[in-house]
């Protein structure tokens, strides 16, 4: 029997991850779970100018990067619920989105990863990589992808 007591979705707060969450939410409620929301910064945003001890970062420092992060996911938690309910929490960090998914994951003990995918395939996902794919394969727990509603299923 399926009994899910903690439910991981990871969020980019995009049209996609609010998609997923709607999955997410959905079971939560018929199984009385936990849910966390989870947003992870990637730290690949800050880029270095020169390999010197002299060399300048290109962009904000990442304390202003996590607080623009948190205000993001309160925003997008009001869009979703208005008041977040007692089932939920929510996590910002700053990492590698793929490893932090999967360390957050086994961290809470989840049950269940829920989180969303643009399906590519080709060119543009070995130019883009999948975080999606990569926590399918590295999961501890089983993991449900979703798609867009928009997106249409072609036979190769």
């Amino acid at each position: 029997m399926v009994n899910l007591k903690i439910i991981l979705c990871p969020t980019d707060f995009s049209e996609l991850s609010a998609y997923a969450l709607e999955y997410a939410r959905s079971l939560a409620e018929t199984y009385g779970a936990k849910l966390h929301l989870l947003h992870v910064v990637d730290e690949a945003y800050q880029y270095w100018m020169g390999m010197s001890p002299e060399g300048i970062a290109i962009g904000p420092p990442p304390e202003e990067i996590l607080a623009a992060s948190r205000n993001s996911m309160t925003r997008f938690v009001e869009s979703q619920w208005g008041v977040a309910p007692d089932y939920l929490y929510t996590e910002v960090r700053l990492g590698r989105p793929f490893v932090d998914i999967i360390r957050y994951a086994r961290d809470i003990g989840a049950d269940l990863i829920v989180l969303g995918t643009h399906g590519r395939s080709g060119l543009s996902h070995v130019l883009l990589g999948s975080v999606t794919e990569k926590v399918v394969r590295k999961s501890p727990c089983p993991v449900l992808t979703v798609r867009p509603p928009s997106q249409s299923f072609e036979i190769p």
